[in-house]
């Protein structure tokens, strides 16, 4: 029996993934996150983290939480630049949003940076809308959106 030898692998997070999600985030933001963030991450809601690996390689990670007022928030999804555009974010995402709707969460929300707009067409491709402006959101001082998806 033949394996797929570039097949993606959506599983959820474990802490030996640490270092692998580090290199994900770092080459995948201006300001990434700092590792003691994702770390912390990785013990909060190990349960909504989830990892995207091709041959052992994470090449993508998606978390959330769920907020107190019964809301899925997407907190951060990052897929290496060069596995870019094959669907994988479109996985970890639905991973993700699957899991809010076991738990039986209505509504999933994340903000994203204005001037993403990569980002904010890749959301809306999956269904979310923007419903507010957040001014200054960012500690540089940029305004976000606020995406929001019914579940």
């Amino acid at each position: 029996m033949s394996m797929e030898q570039n097949a993606v692998i959506i599983r959820r997070a474990v802490p030996s993934d640490f270092s692998q999600i580090v290199k994900v985030e770092l080459s995948s933001f201006e300001r990434p996150y700092p590792p003691r963030l994702i770390s912390l991450l990785l013990h909060l809601h190990h349960d909504m983290f989830y990892v995207a690996s091709v041959n052992e390689e994470v090449v993508g990670y998606v978390v959330g939480a769920k907020r107190s007022d019964g809301c899925g928030h997407i907190i951060s999804i990052a897929v290496k630049s060069k596995f870019r555009r094959r669907g994988i974010g479109s996985k970890l995402m639905i991973t993700l949003l699957n899991a809010f709707k076991r738990k039986g969460l209505k509504r999933a929300l994340l903000e994203v940076a204005v001037s993403n707009e990569e980002a904010v067409a890749f959301y809306k491709s999956l269904g979310f809308k923007i419903t507010n402006l957040l001014r200054n959101y960012y500690p540089w001082g940029e305004d976000a959106y606020l995406m929001v998806k019914e579940l």
